[in-house]
């Protein structure tokens, strides 16, 4: 049951940075685009935790999990710093 909701997860975070670059394609907001990127860090976070806790039960990828969410989170801080002034 738990790997579908992993599953889920990884799936809804895919689609919301796809419908958010989408979005930036037409209109052209660049916070668009920080957000459809933060997304894209965030999906990557979302499948090295499936790696990590389910296929790869021997490996340790915390630090990569953990460095492409901060990564992630960086991309969307910039984004609004950079779009507020």
């Amino acid at each position: 049951m738990t790997i579908a909701l992993d599953i889920l997860t990884l799936l809804t975070t895919i689609l919301c940075a796809g419908l958010l670059l989408r979005a930036y394609r037409n209109v052209r907001k660049r916070l668009l685009l920080w957000s459809g990127l933060c997304f894209v860090g965030l999906a990557v976070s979302n499948a090295l935790r499936i790696a990590d806790l389910r296929i790869f039960l021997a490996s340790d990828l915390y630090t990569y999990r953990l460095s492409a969410t901060a990564i992630a989170m960086c991309l969307l801080l910039w984004g609004l710093v950079w779009e507020s002034q």
